[in-house]
């Protein structure tokens, strides 16, 4: 047993580094071809890549000694327009990784709160209807409908320009990452329950629905009334007090800043990567 378990072993030494390395290898394309599919740059890189591939081809087949060392050292200049090209993407990639679970801490989700906090107190008195997700887990650009990318940063002021009637983006809800603003005008799945109240308007209809489907917390002001409601995980907690609704974000979002294991960070990088070119490109429309 022991002489044919050493033989294994040898065996399959010298192909174990080869194969991690081809496994490597094909992590790192396939992730880079769901970064670079969708954004503006494809199409540049599209063109790049297959005028260059043609010029190597020629350049091998005709035996052009010249070109073929021109390639070649053009193809240390590659990572510099690899940079200008899709400056905008690794941007917002970078700053996305700066919101993984390592990086986070409960100091900066109570100032995320008090952002909530105070876009609701300013809301509510005059009723100016808010429909507001804070994404959490679950991507919700896999849920929701349409939207507007706008990705900026979120405050009051910000949300309340939004939500102001009259403007063109008033009409749907907000999405919320951290301190970011990713999408408005978003269209949330409506809740099927067949026992709500007939005066349940649609956006708490659409809280309700959102909240049922994902982890996230959505908040809502009511236009008629200007009274404050948030949902999670199917359930509505209708007219609170501005008080309630921070105690209530507190105890739901803030508790859960907690260390998490390698996986669950490699799954959100990977969440990352694959988050669709209309969220991960910089819009400037507000």
């Amino acid at each position: 047993m022991n002489i044919s378990r050493s033989v294994s072993l040898e065996l399959l030494h010298p192909f174990w580094r080869p194969a991690l390395e081809i496994v490597i290898l094909a992590l790192g394309i396939y992730y880079a071809f769901i970064f670079i599919r969708g954004t503006r740059g494809a199409p540049v890189v599209t063109g790049f890549l297959g005028l260059l591939l043609a010029a190597t081809l020629i350049t091998k087949l005709l035996q052009l000694d010249v070109l073929t060392a021109l390639l070649t050292e053009f193809f240390a200049f590659l990572p510099f327009a690899v940079v200008v090209i899709f400056q905008p993407e690794l941007r917002r990639l970078l700053a996305e990784l700066g919101n993984l679970p390592i990086f986070n801490s409960t100091r900066e989700q109570r100032e995320n709160i008090a952002v909530i906090i105070q876009a609701v107190d300013r809301l509510a008195p005059v009723k100016i209807g808010a429909l507001i997700a804070l994404e959490q887990r679950i991507q919700l650009s896999d849920v929701v409908e349409a939207g507007l990318p706008v990705d900026c940063e979120a405050t009051p002021e910000m949300l309340e320009t939004i939500f102001f009637p009259n403007n063109a983006i008033h009409d749907g809800g907000v999405i919320i990452k951290g301190d970011r603003i990713l999408r408005a005008a978003c269209m949330f799945p409506l809740s099927q329950k067949p026992n709500l109240p007939k005066s349940l308007g649609t956006r708490h209809r659409a809280a309700l629905g959102l909240s049922e489907e994902t982890d996230a917390v959505v908040i809502v002001v009511s236009e008629e009334t200007g009274a404050i409601s948030y949902a999670w995980k199917g359930e509505l907690k209708r007219g609170i007090r501005i008080e309630e609704l921070q105690s209530a974000l507190t105890q739901l979002l803030v508790r859960n800043v907690q260390p998490r294991g390698i996986w669950d960070w490699l799954r959100h990088f990977a969440n990352v990567i694959r988050t669709p070119a209309g969220s991960r490109a910089s819009k400037e429309e507000i």
